[in-house]
């Protein structure tokens, strides 16, 4: 059997549609959506489609990084595909591994994926730093302004309110005032 593997990351812009239409066209005969990130190993989709492949079976994706963004995932999945008796085939690669030559370029194109997301990570990296230098900073926002939080602090340790009838009255969860008392021991 045929057995078709597509995933789009949890953004709301991305759609299955191209994947699908690929998949069917190279014969998929059933495939498994999924909306997940791709360097993430807990994919239900995923494992349900290992649980039902079977000795003959050959998987087939779009595009390698689909399947995983992670070269030890990729290796790991090739293994247990493998192991299975089970053939993979990536469309916008040419990767077929019921060949020796397509084992070994599936193993390379692995690696580039991997470089390219190590790649991209840096980049990210590199962009926050020098965003912070600019004086950006990232995150969410405070829920409480420097005042706000005094006003709290005082009001505790005078013993005019509780922690609880603060968080009712400036309209923050309870936690948050937790954690502004702790921060200031």
């Amino acid at each position: 059997m045929q057995v078709g593997y597509a995933r789009v990351s949890k953004q709301q812009d991305q759609d299955t549609a191209a994947q699908l239409r690929a998949l069917e066209a190279a014969g998929a005969e059933r495939v498994f959506t999924e909306h997940a990130s791709g360097g993430r190993w807990d994919r239900p989709e995923l494992h349900k489609m290992l649980d039902q492949l079977r000795a003959g079976d050959t998987v087939i994706v779009w595009k390698l990084d689909r399947l995983s963004r992670s070269l030890k995932d990729v290796l790991h999945l090739m293994e247990l595909l493998g192991e299975r008796g089970v053939g993979f085939r990536s469309l916008t690669e040419a990767i077929d591994t019921t060949t020796p030559a397509g084992r070994m370029m599936m193993q390379m194109v692995g690696a580039f994926a991997e470089f390219e997301r190590a790649m991209i990570r840096e980049r990210t990296k590199a962009g926050l730093v020098e965003a912070r230098l600019a004086g950006r900073v990232g995150g969410r926002k405070r829920k409480l302004l420097p005042h706000q939080e005094q006003d709290i602090r005082e009001s505790v340790q005078s013993g005019q309110r509780t922690a609880a009838q603060c968080a009712r009255l400036f309209g923050v969860h309870p936690s948050t005032i937790t954690r502004l008392l702790q921060r200031q021991s």
